[in-house]
């Protein structure tokens, strides 16, 4: 049998949400910045393959976040 579930306090979670909202814009810049140093390593004719795999784990987690933030948005909307 399954523990019951208390409701979460909604301060937390728009604590929790500010935090993700935080995480989701930081995580948009670092994926410009790494975009411009990929497209600047293959402009100067430079290997770019660590430099793109990197770009793929950012693009992955900024993903996670999203998901986590819209978590958080739908449980404050219950």
């Amino acid at each position: 049998m399954a523990p019951p579930i208390h409701p979460v306090d909604p301060r937390i979670l728009f604590h929790h949400l500010a935090q993700a909202e935080r995480h989701v814009a930081e995580g948009e810049k670092h994926i410009v910045r790494q975009e411009e140093l990929v497209l600047d390593l293959e402009r100067h004719r430079l290997d770019a393959k660590q430099a793109r795999s990197v770009l793929t784990t950012m693009r992955d987690t900024q993903a996670l976040y999203h998901q986590h933030r819209d978590l958080i948005l739908r449980e404050l909307a219950d």
